[in-house]
């Protein structure tokens, strides 16, 4: 699987539902940064801000190398969906990508394997890349459960038609999601390969082609150890992508 290692990694950073306004400044610092001299960069970075600021901030980066995308979609491209946001809206506000399928979203909406995939093909009719996230929590982790339900997660949450320029799985074990507690190296590079099997299975070439990230508890001070380990090809990072300063430490993890 040599192949996968030349994949160009994606640091992308969720803000989930934080940021007003004056936040935009530390997402213009990152952006800056990105455009300035020797910052060719071997990483893609993106910045997937509330959708109050998701307009605005891919205004301010057109032209550089900061990314935006979105936090969630609904699945269908219009209708009688009162606070829900279309795709196709999202696409149009300046997004290229979209998450789907958030552990938050998962517990806190009820969003199953099926509605998940549903977005992903609602992402796909917009042009937006689908960054689908999967992952087990602490009692199916005890159970020893970790790569079944992974392996669950993927069958359910992806269509058929997946490859590496429309999708991104993030491995984001939920126990570890904002607690500060990691899985070891061993134990990525056991749920990573797991995940990559079962893409190359379903999809053949295209499944090696698609970035899997990992997410949770993600900061400055683990994100080097992280790139190194195989089929990790780059991260989802939740707090950490709120300052400019850490943000721009984890993607320079990735020039060394």
């Amino acid at each position: 699987m040599e192949a996968t290692r030349n994949l160009r990694p994606l640091v992308a950073g969720n803000w989930k539902m934080n940021g007003l306004r004056a936040q935009l400044a530390e997402a213009l610092r990152v952006c800056d940064a990105l455009s300035g001299p020797g910052a060719e960069g071997v990483a893609d970075v993106m910045i997937c801000p509330p959708v109050t600021l998701l307009q605005q901030l891919a205004d301010a980066a057109r032209g550089s190398k900061l990314l935006v995308g979105a936090q969630d979609c609904h699945q269908a491209a219009a209708g009688a969906y009162t606070g829900d946001i279309a795709a196709e809206m999202l696409a149009d506000a300046g997004a290229v990508a979209v998450i789907v399928g958030h552990s938050e979203r998962r517990a806190a909406h009820g969003e199953l394997d099926r509605s998940v995939r549903l977005k992903v093909e609602a992402a796909r009719r917009a042009g937006l890349a689908a960054i689908v996230c999967i992952g087990e929590t602490a009692g199916e982790r005890a159970a020893g459960l970790t790569v079944e339900v992974v392996r669950r997660q993927l069958q359910g949450s992806l269509p058929d038609g997946a490859q590496g320029a429309n999708t991104a799985v993030a491995y984001e074990p939920v126990w570890a999601i904002g607690t500060g507690r990691m899985p070891s190296a061993a134990d990525v590079a056991q749920v990573h390969r797991a995940i990559r099997d079962a893409l190359v299975a379903r999809f053949g070439a295209e499944g090696a082609a698609i970035r899997i990230l990992y997410g949770g508890s993600v900061n400055p001070g683990n994100a080097r150890e992280l790139l190194r380990i195989d089929n990790v090809n780059g991260v989802l990072v939740g707090g950490a992508s709120l300052k400019a300063s850490d943000l721009l430490a984890i993607v320079a993890a990735y020039e060394h």
